[in-house]
């Protein structure tokens, strides 16, 4: 059931979108599945689990963090994941700095936008990130590599909502670039879920994190 789900979801994906095999929830017995049907990249939500599952499983995995990351978890990440597609503020992203350095590695993360329509979601205005991408805020950096942006669209059944909230972020992405000429590698936009992943492709997207639709709802 799981390959021939992943299969589906892979036969929608245009060429040059990657699919993160948002896992979280979801038992390693699942994600074995996943990989032997020839899923490599996985999105985990919550330290414990990912390293937790990050021990059982094969080393070849690339793996995504994707949750709202609490300071007080970052050094048990470091060195762990491939990249942090979460970090929602500087001062996190300062701190997963800090860390990476200390521990002899550079880390791959992505800027989080906040365009949703709840209150719950975390990440930066778009204001506030083109700001701080004026500012200069990105050469500082010294084991961080920012690689580009995350977003999640408004919680709603409004497509042209919903629409409206990935166009936001992709039009943000391209004024960042045109505005900072010198970021290197700034060029990964990941945004959709299960329900409105062809969306967020058709508004940009090149990472789409995808989960109900290959694994079924989750067990919580």
């Amino acid at each position: 059931m799981i390959a021939r789900n992943l299969s589906a979801v892979l036969n929608t994906l245009p060429e040059g979108v990657q699919l993160v095999a948002v896992s979280k929830f979801h038992p390693i017995e699942a994600l074995q599945q996943a990989y032997d049907a020839g899923q490599r990249l996985f999105g985990e939500s919550r330290v414990q689990e990912l390293t937790e599952k990050r021990r059982h499983l094969p080393a070849d995995i690339r793996w995504h963090f994707i949750g709202h990351l609490q300071t007080n978890k970052v050094r048990q990440l470091i060195g762990k994941v491939d990249m942090i597609e979460s970090v929602d503020s500087d001062r996190l992203l300062r701190l997963i700095d800090k860390e990476s350095a200390a521990a002899g590695v550079v880390t791959a993360v992505l800027l989080q936008v906040h365009v949703a329509a709840e209150e719950t979601k975390f990440g930066f205005l778009p204001d506030e990130l083109s700001e701080w991408f004026r500012s200069g805020g990105y050469t500082t950096l010294k084991a961080t590599h920012i690689c580009g942006l995350m977003a999640m669209a408004s919680n709603t059944g409004d497509n042209e909502r919903v629409r409206a909230d990935f166009h936001a972020v992709a039009e943000l992405m391209a004024r960042i670039k045109a505005e900072n000429p010198d970021l290197r590698g700034f060029d990964i936009l990941s945004m959709g879920m299960s329900h409105d992943y062809p969306i967020a492709i058709a508004e940009g997207a090149t990472h789409v994190r995808v989960g109900s639709a290959i694994f079924g709802e989750r067990k919580y």
